[in-house]
């Protein structure tokens, strides 16, 4: 309990949402079956630039916080990785380098629809191919396989239910978070540290 006393966010609370995210995923998993191809050293789905809220980025800066305890080496390695990403995004970056804000104008909105899509996330180990956070990653990672529902319909990762028909996939939907406790909890750490917005996740590390 000494290495979580400095945690950057409400921890029992994300704890809570974490555990629920990671047994819809267990659920998803064991309906899936051979449907899904994630296994580790699958990383495509960490090439390209995406939004994260900031309990995600919390929960980011808090594992690589526990990482520099327990592999110093290993931490260095990975902050290195974040500064040669900063270093190649920040001219194009449309939001605020100085907060690492993404910005909410429209146009800005559509920059980063294009924005830094062939860039491997920092937090990608390049010798193992696994995720050096991966206990601590964002909420949009957690989720990423199984069928999710959104406004556009059930999106699965194109590496999966090759062959599945619509009605197999709709039988493994996950449903991650019910009870949309992230928002509420998005919520009160950004009232609690006045900090607001999305970022992305070498911003997050910086």
């Amino acid at each position: 309990m000494s290495e979580i006393a400095t945690l950057h966010m409400p921890a029992i609370s994300d704890h809570q949402l974490v555990q629920i995210v990671d047994s819809a995923l267990l659920d998803a998993t064991r309906k899936s079956g051979t449907w899904l191809a994630c296994k580790p050293g699958c990383n495509q789905c960490c090439i390209g630039a995406f939004a994260i809220n900031q309990l995600d980025a919390a929960r980011l800066r808090d594992g690589l916080q526990l990482l520099t305890l327990r592999d110093p080496e290993r931490a260095f390695k990975l902050q290195q990785r974040v500064a040669a990403s900063l270093a190649r995004l920040s001219p194009e970056f449309p939001g605020d380098v100085r907060s690492g804000l993404l910005s909410e104008e429209p146009q800005a909105q559509e920059r980063f629809e294009i924005f830094a899509n062939d860039e491997t996330c920092p937090v990608l180990d390049p010798a193992t191919g696994t995720c050096d956070l991966y206990e601590f990653r964002p909420m949009t990672c957690r989720v990423f396989g199984p069928p999710v529902r959104s406004e556009e319909g059930l999106g699965v990762c194109e590496l999966c239910f090759h062959g599945a028909t619509p009605e197999e996939i709709a039988a493994c939907e996950m449903v991650p978070d019910p009870d949309d406790l992230e928002a509420a909890l998005v919520k009160q750490l950004e009232q609690t540290t006045g900090a607001s917005g999305t970022t992305i996740v070498a911003f997050a590390l910086a």
